[in-house]
């Protein structure tokens, strides 16, 4: 008697050896983000609990269009308070993000002498929170996004009189940096990494505006999907990094898959 096999789908990874696997893994992971790029900022399937998708943004309403809220860093012993217009029809950029409040609360918590009088400059600002703690906390300080963000983010400047040491300009990744912008002190970086063909292009700008090991980069990132191993490993030919150790909230925020980092240029 002839036996008979039945078809076995080709993105199984209890059939296949483990690097086909991966491999269909990631074609379908490019497939779906070609459909909807944003899709792995709302669940995330690798730190699922009970079957269920962990909802990975910060508990506002998904249908956020013009609103203000109120944030305080660092938020055990306030000592910066910050109104922030949020409106979600920006796209993702218009919301606040795990990382962002993050890293706020982190420069928040090394205090004003941290940041008195650098030149801070901040890369995917969005509505500038991060930008806006580092000003309010003395740095002189350039937030930056793309050109349908630029709004919002003036207006959060404005909101929080922040005028005299927060500047906004228009940055594409991978384009030519503003020519009115100074090599910075301190470049500051959160929830930057979403979309993968901007990965390469986040690097490049990365490395073009930091000046050798004597600029500081803090990079705080929320872990979301496999592919955001592709940014490290592009990001790794130009820098290397390490953990910030010293945030008395890391174990808090590291149960959420989020990392803070310090990244130094490779020479």
């Amino acid at each position: 008697m002839m036996a008979i096999t039945q078809p076995t789908s080709l993105l199984s990874s209890d059939i296949l050896p483990d690097p086909v696997a991966s491999l269909n893994e990631i074609a379908l992971d490019e497939a779906l983000d070609a459909l909807d790029p944003l899709r792995h900022l709302t669940t995330d399937s690798d730190f699922a609990r009970d079957d269920e998708d962990t909802v990975v943004i910060p508990s506002q309403p998904q249908s956020i269009l013009g609103e203000t809220i109120r944030l305080i860093f660092p938020v055990d012993s306030p000592l910066v308070s910050i109104s922030l217009k949020v409106d979600a029809s920006h796209g993702c950029g218009g919301i606040a993000w795990p990382a962002g409040e993050v890293l706020s609360n982190y420069i928040a918590f090394r205090g004003i002498g941290y940041l008195q009088g650098k030149k801070i400059v901040e890369l995917g600002s969005g509505t500038g929170l991060v930008g806006l703690v580092a000003g309010a906390l003395g740095g002189t300080v350039w937030i930056t996004d793309q050109a349908p963000l630029l709004g919002i983010m003036q207006q959060n400047v404005t909101l929080n009189n922040l005028q005299s040491c927060v500047s906004v300009r228009e940055l594409n990744w991978g384009a030519a940096l503003p020519s009115d912008i100074p090599p910075p002190e301190l470049i500051l970086a959160a929830d930057c990494v979403y979309f993968e063909p901007a990965f390469p292009l986040l690097v490049q700008t990365l490395s073009e505006m930091a000046v050798g090991g004597s600029t500081e980069i803090l990079f705080c990132y929320k872990k979301r999907r496999k592919a955001d191993k592709r940014f490290f490993t592009m990001l790794k030919k130009k820098f290397s990094w390490e953990e910030v150790e010293d945030d008395p909230n890391r174990e808090i925020y590291h149960r959420e898959a989020v990392s803070l980092l310090t990244l130094t240029k490779r020479p």
